[in-house]
């Protein structure tokens, strides 16, 4: 799922996820991708990709894979793991009519500047349904321009706990991978492959800061602790710092891979002895 959403590149990719159900566990044992046209901000099937879905199916199913399709996942290049307002509409019609079923999204540019998979799990609450105050979750940076549809559907799902397992066709294969492409892991620099994406949040958090001090700016001055537009202003500040942060250790723990890649395999450890003279 990872490569198949970096290959995307900044385009949105979507594709299906076959498993079984456990108790109370959603098991994914494989996916495909699906072919679809994405954009930079959204992902829709059409009838193409649902006939290819039945058809791919079907085909596992020929050749011993009986597992069924319990889910789907998507891309959200460089803006977090979260449900947008098309993504909410598409996992409740899915639960409508092929319960059970599940919504992973994947940050693949993320992945890479955090060296860990960044991947979220979701289902949708019944329509009309009012959760409770939950306990917030795992705090992730969310663009500007991506807040207010966050925001509006955010109530609309809940995240699920995700865990990994490795099987022993998958461990051969890692490895496989690794002995394969381990130079190129080496070689790569998350500082040069997310150089893009470090300016983008650089040029967001201006943004933020920015927003809020014009908020600052409208209060005047107010008793501290009185006023609700300043804690919504206390609130906007903080998530800038808690971002702020964020990509500095990013761009820290990138530096520092670099230089200790400097020091492994450029630096010479010892000087060569000077030549001897030559005596006549």
């Amino acid at each position: 799922m990872v490569m198949h959403a970096r290959s995307g590149g900044t385009l949105e990719v979507m594709g299906l996820l076959l498993g079984k159900v456990d108790a109370n566990t959603m098991i994914v044992m494989d996916s495909f991708a699906l072919p679809v046209e994405g954009t930079e901000t959204r992902v829709n099937a059409q009838a193409q990709a649902y006939e290819y879905m039945t058809a791919y199916i079907e085909a596992a199913k020929q050749v011993g894979r009986h597992e069924n399709a319990i889910g789907w996942y998507h891309s959200h290049p460089g803006y977090g793991c979260w449900l947008s307002g098309i993504d909410v509409s598409t996992q409740m019609l899915n639960q409508n009519f092929q319960e059970p079923f599940v919504a992973i999204v994947i940050d693949p540019v993320r992945t890479i500047s955090a060296g860990k998979v960044c991947l979220g799990a979701f289902r949708t609450y019944p329509k009309g349904y009012k959760p409770a105050n939950e306990e917030p979750s795992e705090y992730q940076t969310i663009p500007l321009n991506k807040i207010e549809d966050f925001g509006v559907h955010c109530k609309q799902y809940y995240s699920l706990e995700v865990s990994y397992f490795k099987s022993s066709l998958d461990r051969r294969l890692l490895d496989s991978l690794w002995n394969k492409y381990w130079v190129n892991t080496l070689s790569s620099s998350s500082l040069i492959t997310n150089a893009e994406y470090t300016a983008g949040q650089i040029f967001d958090l201006s943004d933020k800061l920015e927003q809020s001090e014009v908020c600052l700016g409208r209060g005047g001055f107010i008793v501290a602790g009185t006023d609700p537009h300043e804690k919504r202003t206390e609130d906007k500040l903080g998530k800038a710092t808690k971002d702020a942060c964020k990509t500095t250790i990013e761009v820290i723990h990138g530096l520092m891979a670099q230089m200790i890649k400097d020091r492994l395999f450029n630096s010479v450890s010892g000087r060569p002895a000077p030549p001897t003279p030559m005596i006549e």
